[in-house]
């Protein structure tokens, strides 16, 4: 789990906000703190329960609306919940601090999403510009498999069957 640096980062600096007419609440500030301490793509249940150890008397929907407001601003980034690979059914939606560009790997088997330090190759939107017209201002690409830590489990299990 990455913790947050002592000095904050100028997002987290209320003058800033204040100069982009936006207020910094103690529940958005904390849930701010929360969301950039980790990198583990939180939920917003996730969430919820962390900034709770703090602030006793939060609500879910207090959380909710933050998120909202903080992913509107460009602040926090959203990503979508993977897909569960035995059902198609849809995850809840995962919350990113880190908001420079950057790519993802999706575990298809548990569901973990970590950020990949790969450069991002920005002469892609050029390209696909000139190959299709569009006016294209950003991509992200996302990586899906199994991660190495359900690798090993489904190979330790694979290995229990040959046995029997």
């Amino acid at each position: 789990m990455r913790m947050i640096p002592k000095s904050s980062p100028p997002l987290l600096d209320p003058e800033v906000l204040r100069r982009r007419g936006l207020r910094l609440t103690g529940p958005r500030r904390l849930l701010l703190e929360v969301i950039r301490s980790t990198d583990v793509h939180p939920t917003a249940e996730w969430l919820y329960r962390r900034v709770r150890r703090r602030l006793p008397r939060v609500s879910l929907g207090t959380v909710y609306r933050n998120l909202r407001f903080l992913v509107e601003e460009g602040i926090v980034k959203e990503l979508p919940g993977p897909t569960g690979r035995s059902t198609g059914a849809s995850r809840p939606s995962r919350f990113d601090g880190n908001t420079s560009v950057h790519h993802h790997f999706t575990c298809s088997a548990c569901g973990r999403i970590q950020d990949l330090s790969e450069p991002v190759d920005r002469s892609l939107d050029r390209r696909m510009t000139a190959r299709t017209g569009h006016d294209i201002s950003h991509h992200r690409i996302e990586f899906y498999g199994r991660c190495a830590a359900c690798r090993v489990r489904r190979g330790r299990r694979s290995r229990a069957r040959n046995k029997r």
